[in-house]
């Protein structure tokens, strides 16, 4: 794993610990916040993943651009798109005035975000 990669992971693993431990807060937990950072750490791994393969990621937030770039590239890498949407939507859509994400969102987002978090890290062997 190169060193750019590396720093893209780490970047990740932040973005993943903020949205745990907001998401674990008794008080004042920040739900848009946990939707936010899931999301980011998501794109962060896809990134670092597309780096590793000597690709150039697009200056995007949107998870299912960046998975149809992993795609034909990383015969390992596939994820349902539904999820890759509710990502970048809940990260999106919460950080404006006019809608602001309950426990229930902020969990979802999170579970999602662990799963593919998960698989991508095992993909860029940071688990070895």
């Amino acid at each position: 794993m190169t060193e750019t990669v590396k720093e893209w992971v780490a970047k990740a693993e932040a973005d993943f610990a903020t949205a745990g431990r907001e998401l674990r807060a008794s008080t004042s937990p920040n739900f848009d916040a946990v939707c936010f950072h899931a999301q980011q750490s998501v794109e962060k791994l896809m990134k670092a993943l597309l780096i590793q393969m000597e690709v150039t990621p697009p200056r995007t937030h949107d998870l299912a651009q960046l998975d149809q770039l992993l795609t034909p590239i990383y015969p390992g890498w596939t994820w349902p798109v539904e999820d890759l949407r509710l990502l970048s939507r809940a990260a999106v859509s919460f950080r404006y005035p006019g809608e602001t994400a309950e426990h229930k969102e902020a969990s979802l987002a999170f579970e999602k975000c662990t799963a593919m978090r998960e698989r991508l890290l095992a993909l860029l062997g940071a688990g070895e």
